[in-house]
């Protein structure tokens, strides 16, 4: 498995926040912990590629949001906040090497942290980054693969894969208060500990999963369900709405 990282830009500061108030970032900080997230993917087997910084871009850590991958295609997303939308080309520079390339198009906006593919199931939250048009022509674009494409609510966060996140291709790590529990009838749901809004993002990839230590409770509830994660701190770079799963995009060779 390949893993895409870029490395956190001097300018994330000015990174875009919609659920956080705005603190101050420890730029060296958050450097050494994706440093250390890297580490985390190559120790569970992955091959890290990592693109060109991007210092004029904020938000470009977060490599997620450019794209989704499948085995079939790569989908270039439209990212729903326009400073964003500068960071996709180099992405799709990158992905093009291993896979064919489909784009998001006006009037559709779709940020990756949105979009959880679990098996031939794909739920996209609907939230202030994706919109219909968006939802409609990533179905376009995956139900001649045999996709099945499911808009899904959700509440209080940013995105879907701040809700929820995937275990196992029947299994979604989940805060219940932010999701709608009917639309996903035929996915287990297991819950974070209620004390632990936040941890519902849970990264799988290579051999294992990565997971941050900040949510020793959930970290709990996963271990008695057989799931042992790597932990990491992300804490400098969930002051600018990150997460595990952000920090980079996973394709499989």
């Amino acid at each position: 498995m390949i893993a895409i990282t870029r490395d956190v830009s001097p300018a994330i500061d000015r990174c875009e926040l919609t659920h956080l108030s705005r603190q101050p970032i420890d730029v060296e900080r958050a450097r050494a912990q994706h440093r250390a997230y890297e580490d985390a993917l190559e120790r569970l087997g992955c091959r890290v590629v990592r693109l060109d910084a991007a210092p004029e871009l904020p938000d470009s850590v977060f490599v997620e949001d450019t794209a989704i991958v499948v085995s079939e295609v790569a989908i270039i997303m439209r990212p729903g906040a326009e400073s964003r939308r500068a960071e996709t080309a180099s992405v799709a520079g990158a992905l093009g090497r291993y896979r064919e390339l489909r784009w998001i198009e006006e009037p559709g906006t779709i940020d990756g942290g949105d979009v959880i593919v679990c098996g031939r199931r794909v739920f996209v939250g609907r939230s202030s980054r994706t919109n219909e048009a968006g939802i409609a022509q990533l179905r376009n674009m995956l139900v001649p693969f045999g996709y099945r494409v499911h808009g899904v609510d959700l509440r209080g966060c940013l995105h879907l894969k701040s809700a929820a996140t995937l275990v196992s291709t029947d299994m979604l790590l989940v805060n219940p208060a932010w999701i709608v529990r009917d639309q996903f009838a035929d996915v287990e749901l297991l819950a974070v500990a209620e004390s632990e809004t936040y941890g519902a993002n849970v990264l799988q990839a290579g051999g294992g999963w990565i997971y941050p230590v900040s949510f020793p409770r959930t970290r709990d509830i996963l271990e008695r369900h057989g799931i042992s994660p790597l932990v990491v701190e992300v804490d400098e770079l969930a002051k600018a709405e990150g997460a595990v799963t952000c920090c980079s995009l996973l394709v499989a060779e």
